[in-house]
């Protein structure tokens, strides 16, 4: 078991992204799946889907029992996007801000900007998981999680 989910599905996106990979699998954890929910929204991702198994491109037919299901782990299966016919990632970098021997906060007006506001910030707030634009405007700060540009 991974102690940093959140670094550990940026560093799964970035390697997929070295060697231009369709899709990329990543535990399943609720902070996982709404920083994938706010990529695939800020159209850095094609789409996300959970699977019950760890190869992406297995057809979940068999019959699965209760009991099975509980033993299998969880996936979350990521389709990346790419530019061109060079096939150009659309994410370019991913840094982990906040870690967990470093927590950093900030407040609406502290919160950088990335890129001059080209690149998005993710946050966990008292309000969930949102961007550094939605925090601006409803005027709240949080855990700055990572940056992606």
């Amino acid at each position: 078991m991974v102690n940093d989910t959140i670094s550990d599905m940026l560093t799964r996106i970035r390697n997929a992204n070295l060697v231009k990979s369709q899709t990329v699998s990543v535990p399943l954890t609720r902070i996982s799946q709404q920083i994938c929910q706010i990529l695939e929204k800020e159209g850095l991702i094609h789409s996300f889907r959970i699977s019950f198994s760890s190869d992406p491109l297995e057809k979940n037919t068999k019959q699965i029992s209760e009991k099975n299901l509980n033993s299998q782990e969880k996936q979350l299966i990521l389709f990346l996007k790419y530019k061109g016919t060079e096939k150009k990632p659309c994410i370019t970098n991913l840094r982990r801000i906040s870690k967990p021997g470093l927590r950093i906060y900030a407040n609406h007006k502290e919160i950088p900007k990335i890129l001059g506001g080209m690149g998005i910030i993710i946050l966990s707030t008292s309000r969930g998981i949102i961007t550094d634009r939605e925090a601006r405007f409803q005027k709240i700060g949080g855990e700055i999680l990572c940056s992606i540009w």
